[in-house]
């Protein structure tokens, strides 16, 4: 059998979509590196000055929300994937689905909605009070959901999904041989989940994790919203409320430090863990039937996270828009934002396609230590929180907004202005390295399926490298591009951080009129774009659900 590595050519056309590759991965650097050269510009007292007054709150902050959110969803992850996973009851195949609800509600809207949901004269406290005999805030009320404990529970109960869906898969191809095994052995049915299933999902469970707490470095409306300040809210407030370009870099440095040794701890607690079974006939993992009652405690057990992450705030949000909508109908305001919204996100979704093409072709073309370094480098950027990749796609493209129009007026007499700057080329840069990752994981995954000996047919009939790429595989991917694609589509909407940070004047998109208004107290004049963002957060949900269904 001829190797992956022997079926491609190593001429000039295997050494052009190489050199494609390292353009990709060298785009994606730059803002890194220009981060690290503009924090060692700094002024002598600056670091001091930081690690006197900003950095130990921040950093405090950071870890202990990290902590608290890594916390709760491994908890809520792991038990929600083992109850519709080991157990057989009416409903379940509804929660199956609907468990991965909450990943349509970014973290600044669920802050959004609760922050008005549970305000002390809201609806909720108020029958609360009246339930207790209570007439008035002060003589009883909630705690307030905007402290360090309500925005660990809020993000913990939006972010679950990311230890589930890994963690279910895992449950699922464990074999029923290895629970008959322990059985036998002496241990419990119950005892089953913690000795057997629980330990051999550590791995899946340790990703999970690691991603929700990704998500959570990347926050910055749901942190600002609840009164947390963590390193990416100081970014902001460093770099927008005092003009210090120098200082947000170092604390954007320090927060970068922070995801290496969050990836780092990651690759620590799944160490060499591997699972595998020698059985030959090994049987399917068998969900254990229950009493009805018992389903029924079950089932409504499940939906009290989809409740909390995802049916509470959408009931609220479309119940603000349908009073908005009748009071005052539906703004041109929305319809400029909606355009914006569209318009910024598919320019960056095919930018960001094209690039994780170029990535994960190079690497089938040709596999080896320096595609696969190649490959790494390019997907950095999804590891980075959005504040970090905006700050370095600012310098960078300052800088060459700077040469050319000093350049520009020396030589013709004119000036330039912000030509990336003020375009949004910035933004789109800044979405293609933020999202590299899932176009050319999405894309590399898709073209893994398609066997080798179609590249040698396609060989020896004459067709080129481009060819074969163009006749044999694009035909051949077109479900994984496009799943890629709408995945990248949707984070764009729903990127807050570099967005706020990166967008031209005047330019709002649904993300920034929601942060605008939620940061002013006017909850109600959000609510339509709020609501805009969650459905087309859905897609997303339907296709990881049709995805499950079709491989179950």
């Amino acid at each position: 059998m001829i190797s992956a590595a022997r079926s491609w050519p190593r001429g000039r056309a295997g050494a052009r979509w190489l050199l494609g590759a390292g353009t990709v991965a060298s785009l994606v650097m730059l803002p890194i590196f220009a981060l690290l050269l503009q924090a060692l510009q700094g002024s002598a007292g600056l670091w001091s000055h930081l690690a006197a007054t900003v950095l130990p709150v921040a950093l405090a902050d950071t870890i202990i929300l990290l902590c608290g959110v890594g916390l709760i969803t491994a908890v809520l992850g792991t038990s929600t994937a083992w109850l519709v996973t080991a157990y057989a009851f009416p409903g379940r195949r509804v929660l199956e689905w609907a468990l991965l609800l909450p990943l349509a509600v970014p973290t600044y809207i669920i802050a959004y909605a609760y922050l008005d949901i549970l305000h002390p004269i809201g609806s909720v406290q108020g029958a609360v009070r009246w339930l207790l005999g209570y007439s008035s805030p002060r003589e009883f009320r909630l705690p307030d959901v905007r402290s360090m404990t309500g925005c660990i529970l809020l993000l913990g109960f939006v972010l679950y999904p990311y230890v589930y869906i890994p963690t279910r898969a895992m449950f699922l191809t464990q074999s029923a041989n290895l629970i008959d095994a322990s059985r036998t052995l002496g241990i419990s049915r119950r005892a089953v989940f913690w000795h057997v299933a629980l330990p051999l999902a550590r791995p899946a469970v340790a990703v999970g994790v690691s991603l929700a707490l990704m998500e959570t470095l990347n926050d910055i409306g749901a942190s600002e919203f609840l009164g947390v300040r963590t390193l990416t809210v100081s970014i902001y407030t460093t770099w927008i409320t005092r003009t210090d370009l120098p200082g947000a870099s170092q604390i954007a440095l320090s927060l970068l430090m922070v995801v290496v040794a969050l990836v780092a701890f990651e690759k620590w607690a799944r160490g060499k863990q591997r699972y595998s079974t020698g059985a030959q006939r090994s049987r399917a993992f068998e969900s254990r039937r229950v009493s009805t009652a018992k389903g029924l405690l079950l089932f409504f057990g499940g939906l009290l996270p989809i409740f909390i992450g995802f049916g509470a705030p959408a009931i609220y949000l479309v119940n603000e828009a349908w009073k908005r909508i009748e009071f005052a109908g539906l703004s041109s305001r929305f319809l400029n934002e909606a355009f914006n919204t569209i318009v910024l996100a598919s320019a960056a979704t095919i930018i960001t396609v094209l690039f994780g093409l170029l990535v994960a072709y190079a690497s089938r073309l040709r596999p080896g230590a320096a595609t696969a370094w190649l490959q790494r480098l390019s997907t950095l950027g999804y590891a980075a929180p959005g504040t970090v990749v905006a700050i370095g796609v600012l310098i960078v493209l300052a800088t060459l907004d700077g040469f050319i129009d000093r350049t520009a007026a020396a030589w013709f007499g004119v000036s330039t202005g912000l030509l990336f700057i003020g375009s949004g080329a910035a933004l789109l840069y800044a979405y293609s390295v933020r999202f590299l990752a899932i176009s050319a994981g999405g894309i590399d995954a898709g073209l893994a399926r398609i066997p080798v000996s179609f590249d040698h047919a396609s060989r020896v009939l004459g067709q080129s490298a481009a060819g074969t790429f163009r006749h044999v595989h694009l035909p051949l991917s077109k479900a994984a591009i496009t799943a890629a694609g709408l995945l990248v589509f949707v984070d764009c909407v729903k990127e807050l951080p570099a967005t706020l940070l990166l967008r031209p004047l005047n330019v709002e998109t649904f993300a920034t009129h929601l942060y605008g208004e939620a940061a002013r107290g006017t909850y109600e004049e959000a609510s339509i774009a709020a609501l805009a963002i969650v459905v087309i957060g859905i897609l997303p949900v339907v296709l990881l659900s049709r995805m499950g269904q079709a491989r179950r």
